[in-house]
């Protein structure tokens, strides 16, 4: 194994080392944020970081000024996770911070680079629970990558430098930095750091010499791709790898922009409510190649897919973290390195001949188109939810961000949306619920020029709707579709399987979403029936404003495959 510096975030060191003269810690803050790069920032406001607040004034990077502090670190994630680059959110003590964990926390079960800065009580406060005093690095230890509290204006250089190394460096992740509130007024004269260089090691050609060995003995294998540390070159080099080779290749929970839908080679992705014939596929294979992801909970199914620790198949596992690899899953092969490092250095293994499972590449290809084909569903209710998602593939453009939280209606989505690029997708492994909106916020705030949607579920929406005053402040032209069966359908779902019958906790009242978009500044409209979407996502997008539609879903639709009712007479003959 050896390590490189990752080009595509490779510094120009211009001004590095400099010595600007004594300035407060605010500015020195802010001028290292601008030493990285940084464009954009995402915050609440605190007089905890006013320092930050003025110093910010001064310079051209563009701040997001947030309605609750979970919606300004999931727009921070969503920047992480379309560039690469950490996601900036700022956010004041204890109450600031604590709204902030969710957004942390799908930062680090989804492999993400974000740094979260807290501002913090004055120095000499310390111990005596002081206003909003927290213990930021006991809070979130365990949360993020790393948290620790700057002391020392003059290390401000030093611990943001390390920050924006450990946030994309190995396996990507948040780091979260309190500051005290004296200390950001506090002066000093330091040099600035040089711009950050992340270090991801690459492979070693006697590990690429073993896939090769790997894939010539193979009469089934399989691809999984996953994780973080993706691009579009490296999504361009897999899917031609697999193409040379006919292997078969699906995507981790939620990770479905990372390989081509419509290429031939594709059989689908690992998530809720996965294809049967890809998850016996899996279970047949005799050798996986697992790129980039862990292969955690809701791709394993339930860690049932693999055996535990020694895996029935032949398993190649490449990963950017060192201590991942063979922690679940024990490997034949273990490969140290990120995927943009490995897919750049798959040309070297050779090309096959006589390939014995083309044929197989090509039933689970075709087994997927038959499984995400919206035509084939036909659910209760005037509106089809499968019938919407074929309008929407068939209209939207190619290069359109497709945004949403957790929840039932998120199944439609993933199913039957066909993903076919590199940053089109933002979705939270971590299974979070609120996220869609603030996504998309946070994705049209950088990218205004792309077409972005966001799903959420009526549950999920009310989680962090409010950032849709967010989108109207900036003019951002996200357009929301609400999916309202008055339920939290997902737990729904499960306490009809478990507990039919008896409903407890679920039921929501909801109040005209349509109304509530057009009460913000945006534009808004009911959508009952199948026949309405189409116009009225077009009302939407000619507006030129924020916009949310809200689909009014027959609660029996709870899923694809399965009505409510169904699933409470399942559990029903379950209990006996």
């Amino acid at each position: 194994m050896s390590t490189q510096p990752t080009t595509a975030s490779s510094p120009a060191h211009d001004g590095a080392h400099r010595a600007p003269g004594a300035r407060p810690g605010g500015r020195i803050l802010v001028d290292q944020l601008r030493a990285h790069g940084v464009q954009h920032v995402f915050c609440v406001p605190g007089e905890s970081y006013l320092a930050v607040l003025d110093a910010l004034h001064d310079t051209e990077v563009a701040i997001t000024v947030c309605r609750q502090e979970g919606g300004a670190a999931m727009m921070a994630e969503a920047h992480g996770k379309l560039t690469g680059e950490p996601g900036i959110c700022l956010v004041t003590r204890a109450p600031g911070a604590t709204n902030a964990s969710a957004g942390i926390h799908i930062a680090m079960q989804d492999s993400t680079p974000m740094i979260v800065f807290v501002g913090q009580i004055e120095r000499g406060m310390r111990d005596r629970e002081a206003f909003q005093e927290l213990d930021y690095r006991a809070a979130f230890g365990a949360q993020a990558k790393w948290a620790t509290e700057i002391d020392d204006v003059r290390r401000l250089p030093e611990i943001v430098s390390r920050a924006f190394h450990v946030a994309t460096s190995g396996r990507p992740g948040p780091v979260v930095i309190a500051l005290p509130e004296d200390m950001l007024t506090e002066v000093a004269d330091v040099a600035d750091a040089p711009r950050y260089a992340p270090v991801q090691p690459s492979p070693a050609a006697t590990h690429l010499a073993q896939l090769g060995h790997l894939l010539e003995r193979a009469e089934r294998p399989l691809a999984i791709l996953g994780g973080s540390t993706w691009d579009a070159e490296a999504v361009t080099r897999f899917a031609r790898f697999a193409e040379q080779s006919q292997l078969p290749v699906a995507v981790s929970f939620r990770r479905q922009m990372l390989f081509p839908a419509t290429h031939p080679c594709y059989v689908g992705d690992l998530g809720l409510g996965a294809n049967p014939a890809l998850l016996q596929a899996v279970r047949e294979a005799d050798l996986i190649l697992m790129v980039g992801g862990r292969f955690s909970e809701v791709p394993s199914q339930a860690y049932t897919l693999l055996d535990i620790p020694a895996p029935a198949q032949t398993l190649v596992h490449v990963h950017p973290d060192s201590n991942e690899l063979n922690r679940v899953y024990r490997a034949a092969v273990p490969i140290n390195a990120d995927a943009r490092a490995f897919c750049s250095a798959l040309g070297v293994v050779p090309n096959l001949a006589g390939i014995p499972w083309a044929e197989r590449t090509r039933a689970l290809h075709a087994s997927y188109l038959a499984w995400s084909d919206p035509g084939a569903i036909r659910s209760p209710g005037p509106l089809q939810m499968g019938e919407i998602m074929a309008w929407l593939g068939e209209h939207l453009p190619a290069d359109a961000i497709l945004c949403n939280g957790a929840g039932n209606y998120a199944t439609w989505l993933h199913r039957f949306h066909r993903y076919n690029a590199y940053g089109t997708q933002l979705a939270p492994t971590s299974g979070s619920m609120g996220y869609g909106v603030p996504a998309a916020i946070g994705a049209k705030r950088i990218q205004p020029e792309r077409t972005v949607v966001a799903f959420a579920g009526d549950g999920c929406f009310l989680m962090h709707g409010q950032e849709f005053a967010t989108a109207v402040q900036y003019g951002l032209a996200v357009i929301v579709v609400v999916i309202d069966n008055g339920m939290y359908g997902t737990i729904r779902m499960h306490q009809e399987r478990n507990y039919p019958g008896r409903e407890s906790a679920t039921a929501l009242h909801n109040p005209d979403f349509a109304a509530y978009a057009v009460a913000f500044g945006g534009h808004g409209e009911r959508v009952e029936r199948t026949e309405q979407f189409a116009p009225a996502f077009e009302h939407a997008v000619a507006s030129g404003k924020p916009a949310i539609l809200h689909c009014l879903l027959d609660p029996e639709a709870i899923t694809p495959s399965a009505t409510l009712s169904q699933i409470r007479e399942q559990g029903l003959r379950a209990q006996g």
